[in-house]
């Protein structure tokens, strides 16, 4: 069952209006965390948390001792240039600094309300901050953790065996790239490589030509673990902090040619974009869910692995979404079109499992590290989360609004995913964005 406290009554209203509008992604039962600083200034990076329209300096708020009930090592790790301390203290550092902002934003605290020059120094416009990746990322995973994603990329190249035998008895996954990995807006390259066409002799080098996006969840380690020493799955929650979008950038026509015998390498180490708030699981507790996916392979499943078996609901009922603008559509002023809407209770795999089959081995990970859960992509033709289903390998294009067709992305074109959650008894809570635009290769 969820575990729900004051932060989550849906009634709360915040004194910062822009926070009780009904379809905004960060009201104050939201409170997502991040690192920024004020455009054009020289001021050091900082933590801050997403309240409506604006942001609530968290540094400035320890200064002036305005966090009631955090540790003094709490309050360190609040003025660190990155969240990274803040998340190895765990759940409860987490639980109990959330409670205090949430009083002081609330509508009637008047600490802040009522006090011009605090509100001044404590509250900055999103519009005037610039946003920088929130975490020091020493190390990326990447999962594969929709069953249906993998159904249908299996099913283009083995069509009578799409699911590959370890499927459904382990997480699936690979080690990306920590060092490209970008924040939100951030401009995308196309990148080179070789490919080689199935009727040609040899590979070519050049620009990719099938450039793809993955619509994906991610989630930053908390606390991490020793090396050698393995996380149980009961232990799981503690050591997860949080989660934001993730766009798995991929260049298909690369993977294809390089991806035998050692799987993925630069058709996806060229970028990563993260969304750059980071939704707590404190956060999404409402939003807690069974996983919905388990038990619909046909033949039947598996028995789980006693090391994978769940001890508590760990899925999460977050929509997602993905919308495309062409660089005329921006031009004549055109809204982006919805490509796919999906829900992340489609995945086989809960993160709590990702998580702690990473550790099987006795890995360590450490705060701040990344997973991502791959491709989220449901049963149906509008859920599927990447253009090489969407269009299945190009045989069924879509049509943008401009009148032209896509197969896969052109240049200046700008991929726009979103997630959030909504239900009735809960207020509506979102991620933000996560969007990229197309350059040409350099």
């Amino acid at each position: 069952m969820p575990n729900l406290d004051q932060t989550h009554d849906r009634s709360l209203r915040s004194w910062i209006e822009s926070a009780n509008e009904p379809d905004c992604d960060f009201p104050i039962q939201n409170l997502p965390l991040g690192v920024f600083r004020r455009r054009g200034s020289s001021d050091p990076p900082g933590i801050g948390v997403a309240i409506g329209q604006s942001i609530f300096d968290v540094p400035g708020a320890v200064q002036a001792n305005l966090l009631a009930g955090i540790s003094p090592e709490t309050a360190c790790a609040l003025c660190a240039p990155s969240l990274n301390q803040f998340m190895s203290q765990g759940r409860e550092s987490c639980s109990t600094a959330r409670q205090s902002i949430s009083h002081l934003l609330q509508a009637d605290t008047p600490t802040l309300r009522d006090n011009a020059e605090l509100r001044e120094r404590m509250v900055v416009s999103r519009a005037d901050a610039e946003l920088l990746i929130p975490v020091q990322i020493g190390d990326y995973t990447d999962f594969y953790a929709s069953i249906h994603h993998a159904r249908n990329i299996g099913s283009m190249f083995r069509p009578d065996n799409p699911l590959l035998p370890n499927y459904k008895h382990l997480p699936v996954g690979y080690h990306g790239r920590a060092s490209s990995i970008v924040i939100s807006g951030t401009a995308i390259r196309r990148p080179y490589g070789q490919a080689k066409a199935d009727d040609a002799q040899l590979p070519t080098f050049g620009p990719s030509k099938l450039l793809d996006y993955e619509l994906e969840m991610g989630f930053f380690v908390g606390p991490g673990n020793g090396l050698g020493h393995r996380i149980a799955m009961r232990e799981a929650p503690e050591h997860i902090f949080g989660m934001v979008i993730v766009n798995d950038w991929s260049a298909r026509d690369i993977q294809k040619w390089e991806y035998q015998p050692l799987g993925p390498f630069n058709a996806k180490n060229f970028a990563t974009t993260i969304s750059p708030w980071v939704v707590t699981l404190d956060a999404l507790e409402p939003y807690r869910v069974a996983d919905a996916a388990r038990g619909e392979g046909s033949g039947g499943d598996p028995p789980l692995r006693e090391y994978l078996k769940p001890t508590d609901d760990m899925g999460y009922d977050i929509t997602v979404e993905v919308y495309l603008t062409s660089q005329l559509m921006r031009d004549r002023e055109l809204e982006p079109m919805l490509i796919s809407r999906g829900n992340f209770t489609e995945m086989y795999w809960t993160i709590a499992q990702l998580l702690v089959h990473h550790t099987a081995s006795g890995c360590n990970l450490r705060p701040g590290d990344l997973l991502a859960s791959g491709t989220v992509s449901g049963r149906t033709e509008d859920s599927r989360g990447c253009l090489m289903e969407r269009t299945w390998r190009g045989q069924n294009p879509i049509q943008l609004p401009d009148g032209s067709n896509r197969k896969f992305l052109q240049d200046g074109d700008e991929v726009i995913i979103r997630a959030y959650c909504h239900k009735d008894g809960a207020a509506r809570i979102g991620f933000g964005d996560c969007r990229g635009v197309i350059l040409p290769a350099g």
